[in-house]
């Protein structure tokens, strides 16, 4: 059974995301759509400076709160070793209706190394890679492993260990860096994680309803949002004579 990894959609900070991508196992790559990519922040405009000589914006902070009511869980046999791979999952946004990035866990069954995994928006810095930390831990380090202009995937490896301290924590600390080498910080709930990471697997029915459910309610606000626009934009009807 092919592993899914869920389907967000971005606006917040960093730009514009969609992303829809099927994980066989913690290697494979997705196909996304395509998006526009990410803007670089600038703070203001001073009086009577050019445009282009505007200050970057200085670090930047986001508590996220979660997209879904709850972790999801969704196991399946890995392509290669036939073994068993369980992911845990949950998207991630400034506010409930604006996924922003989406974080994973994978646990192949009988093995002590486990990968964190995040879907990240573009007009990130590449190089640093990113870090996390669980709770109050100290910060430790992933790599990108590929971009798309819709999006970045990066993950880590960490130990039985560490996956343990998540069940137990409160938010887990995600640091980045954008295009204009500001620190973007982002702070997301781990609350309920280890209840699902433990728990049973969703059922890839009731999952494909989530999904559908999901997409057709962004779908909705989307255009929601475009017939607001659009009737902002209509002229004024002449006034009678």
């Amino acid at each position: 059974m092919p592993i899914q990894f869920p389907r967000i959609v971005a606006a917040v900070l960093t730009g514009a995301l969609l992303v829809s991508a099927g994980v066989a196992q913690a290697q494979q790559k997705p196909a996304p759509r395509p998006a526009a990519p990410a803007p670089a922040p600038t703070a203001p405009a001073q009086p009577g400076a050019p445009a282009q000589q505007q200050a970057p914006q200085g670090p930047i902070k986001a508590d996220l709160v979660p997209v879904q009511p709850e972790w999801t869980k969704v196991c399946g046999a890995d392509q290669q070793s036939k073994k068993e791979i369980c992911y845990t999952t949950r998207d991630f946004g400034a506010q409930a209706d604006q996924p922003l990035l989406a974080l994973a866990v994978y646990d192949p069954k009988g093995d002590d190394s486990k990968i964190i995994r995040l879907l990240l928006p573009p007009g990130l810095l590449l190089k640093p890679g990113f870090r996390f930390a669980v709770g109050a831990g100290a910060l430790d380090a992933g790599e990108f492993e590929i971009c798309f202009p819709n999006g970045c995937f990066a993950q880590a490896k960490v130990k039985t260990a560490l996956i343990d301290q998540m069940k137990k924590a409160d938010k887990m600390t995600i640091v980045v860096k954008n295009q204009v080498n500001n620190e973007v910080t982002f702070l997301l709930p781990l609350t309920g994680f280890g209840k699902s990471y433990d728990g049973p697997p969703v059922d890839p029915k009731v999952l494909e309803e989530q999904q559908k459910k999901l997409q057709e309610e962004l779908q909705k606000k989307a255009d929601e949002e475009r017939k607001k626009l659009e009737s902002q934009q209509k002229p004024a009807a002449p006034a009678g004579k």
